[in-house]
């Protein structure tokens, strides 16, 4: 592709280099388009460790990406880790409002696959959702988003105000068995290949593959579908928590 689509993720940064917005740039270049990042947190943690997230100040987070947009435009922007939904409303209302066709890719970072979660107040998510095109929760995640028990209730209650991929990683009985929310319709894809190895940061690879594809015009599903088998290659890839992106 001559041409590269321009993805922008904005999110924290892994020192591993297996989650975050190092991940995220792996995954998009791999991925064939043309990645740029804003960071929200230098993390401290290593695949198998989280200690803390330093948050980098809302100005200083603006600044970065009010400079990367004086000369570039975007079509899709994925986000991972933020500091509070607030901050996340915030973010959502200068991006609509300089670009009104960019589509939000969002993926819930509620807690670190290394050990840590995070705490967010959920009377913002409403309007955080209404300037979201699609959400990108676990199994884990998406019971943090509601006051509901029930995941698939959960996912259902999410999908009247935004699109909903549902992953399965974590799934209680069919690991690997997702669900998409899409335009009053659920398609449920199972898994069709064996996963040997977990990875860190798994999340962030698929919601970074999945915003690729789409910024590449694949219809939803087919992106959905595309994502899939590229987490398979990159779950197989190594048999430690760190993948490999090809």
């Amino acid at each position: 592709m001559k041409n590269r689509p321009k993805i922008l993720t904005i999110a924290g940064f892994d020192p591993s280099g297996g989650a975050g917005i190092l991940a995220d740039i792996k995954t998009i270049e791999a991925n064939k388009c043309l990645g740029f990042a804003v960071c929200t947190a230098n993390t401290i943690q290593n695949e198998n460790e989280f200690v803390s997230p330093n948050w980098i100040t809302e100005k200083e987070v603006f600044a970065q990406l009010e400079v990367l947009m004086k000369i570039h435009t975007f079509d899709y922007v994925k986000i991972g880790l933020i500091s509070s939904f607030e901050f996340l409303r915030k973010i959502n209302s200068k991006l609509i409002t300089q670009i009104p066709s960019l589509k939000i890719i969002w993926d819930p970072i509620l807690s670190a696959s290394a050990g840590f979660d995070f705490k967010h107040d959920l009377s913002e998510l409403k309007t955080v959702l209404k300037d979201v095109y699609m959400i990108t929760p676990n199994w884990n995640e998406i019971k943090q988003l509601s006051d509901k028990t029930d995941a698939i209730e959960t996912a259902t209650y999410l999908a009247q105000y935004t699109n909903v991929y549902f992953k399965g990683g974590h799934h209680p009985t069919t690991k690997g068995k997702d669900y998409l929310f899409f335009d009053g319709k659920v398609n449920v894809f199972n898994p069709k290949k064996k996963v040997n190895y977990e990875k860190h940061g798994s999340g962030c690879v698929f919601s970074s593959a999945l915003t690729s594809n789409l910024a590449k015009k694949y219809p939803v599903v087919k992106a959905c579908l595309r994502s899939k088998s590229y987490m398979y290659k990159f779950l197989n890839s190594t048999p430690t928590l760190l993948g490999t992106h090809k």
